[in-house]
């Protein structure tokens, strides 16, 4: 445009200038070794301007030349980055549509040739992975790695879902440890975390990222407490097979303060230590727990342990109970089950007869195994009258249900 526009200004001004110019006509003397020219000015002027013109003219067939070259050079790899992208796009809407065949077929054909091959690869791979193809899904991911290099975030995460759809779940924790060496804050990576930890069992390795999952909220409150005390419940069942209820003890011994002031753990492992027999062990715990103050959260499970106290003296046990019985108005029932149980246990059936007797009153709160305990307290305590009431209301109610 510049050109152009010099050669326009330049031409109007011979066309105003040489009438000018005329009537003070002078002449131009070129020499060269054996030849003289002489020109006037108007006709220099002409000449100059032609040359220009043509010096530009000669410059644009150049340059159109090899412009046209160069996009007849690059049309074929345009048009088929245009037509894998075209395709690519293709082989997404398939994928979303569940035609996972053709979506893999579009996809790995035409990965090298697109804006993203890596993202294409692993979405390949995931389609050859929903099809059985395990064999397809692991070159697709091989082939994605080779572009991006290894511990590549996407890469990593796309290949432990493959794992885990072909039920790999070991081989899929030791690439979700290797990722959680570096990259610990990513959501993505802590929800496969949990799902893949728990499958596993592995609760020791779940505990490590707890603090993380809490920072990162990828649960809700009420969730997240779920999953802590499932956490919690996995670690002594871990333990507890591991090295048994020896081994469970002396890892319990060496937690924190922290943990070892938490009652529900307390009562949880009181109730692994009572299924492998360990009366006097869990003993300690419980009437270390009956001694906090009376909270909803663990008193009902705190009860449902106590009850199976046997062959042990729980005299301790029975005053912290009785002093909660004289002081409190709620959870009554549960504290006179607890204290039936262990006055019959302990072979006093007077004081277990009047705690049985308190505890039918709450028929809401009566549970099958009392009214068996109940009976066989009421014959051992001489009171038949009692035994036999308590059994005719029984068998009614059965009947009732039937």
């Amino acid at each position: 445009m510049f050109k152009l526009l010099f050669l326009i200004l330049l031409l109007g001004a011979g066309i105003f200038g040489v009438p000018y110019l005329a009537g003070k006509q002078g002449y131009v003397l070129i020499e060269t070794a054996d030849n003289y020219y002489e020109l006037s000015i108007t006709a220099l002027i002409i000449i100059l301007i032609i040359c220009l013109a043509l010096v530009y003219l000669i410059q644009w067939c150049i340059s159109s030349f090899f412009r046209l070259s160069y996009s007849s050079y690059t049309w074929f790899p345009r048009h088929r980055r245009g037509k894998a992208q075209r395709q690519i796009l293709e082989g997404f809407i398939a994928f979303a549509e569940g035609n996972y065949r053709k979506a893999q077929r579009l996809l790995a054909n035409n990965a090298m040739n697109s804006d993203a091959p890596v993202l294409s690869l692993i979405k390949a791979a995931e389609a050859a992975q929903k099809m059985g193809d395990n064999a397809e899904a692991s070159r697709f991911l091989k082939n994605a790695t080779g572009l991006v290099g290894e511990n590549n975030l996407l890469v990593e995460i796309s290949r432990i879902k493959v794992l885990v759809a072909q039920q790999k779940w070991d081989e899929a924790q030791t690439h979700l440890d290797a990722i959680l060496k570096t990259t610990t804050n990513n959501p993505e990576i802590l929800w496969m975390a949990v799902k893949i930890y728990r499958h596993n069992k592995a609760y020791a390795a779940l505990e490590q990222i707890l603090e993380q999952i809490e920072r990162v909220g990828i649960y809700n409150i009420q969730t997240y407490a779920m999953l802590e005390q499932e956490v919690e419940n996995g670690l002594l069942d871990e333990k507890l097979r591991e090295n048994g209820t020896v081994g469970l003890l002396a890892w319990w011994k060496a937690q924190s303060r922290r943990r070892r002031n938490d009652p529900v753990m307390k009562i949880g492992i009181a109730r692994r230590l009572l299924d492998n027999d360990d009366q006097e062990n869990a003993y300690l715990l419980l009437v270390e727990v009956a001694k906090l103050p009376e909270t909803e959260t663990f008193f009902q499970i705190l009860h449902q342990q106590i009850i199976r106290l046997k062959e042990i003296d729980t005299s301790k046990l029975q005053r912290i109970l009785e002093k909660q019985l004289s002081h409190t108005q709620v959870f009554k029932a549960e504290l006179y089950r607890s204290l039936g149980y262990l006055y019959a246990r302990a072979g006093d059936y007077s004081k277990a007869s009047n705690a049985f007797s308190e505890l039918l009153k709450n028929k809401a709160k009566l549970q099958e195994n009392d009214i068996v305990m109940a009976i066989f307290v009421f014959e051992h305590n001489k009171e038949s009258m009692l035994s036999y009431q308590v059994r005719q209301n029984y068998l009614k109610n059965m009947l009732g249900k039937d």
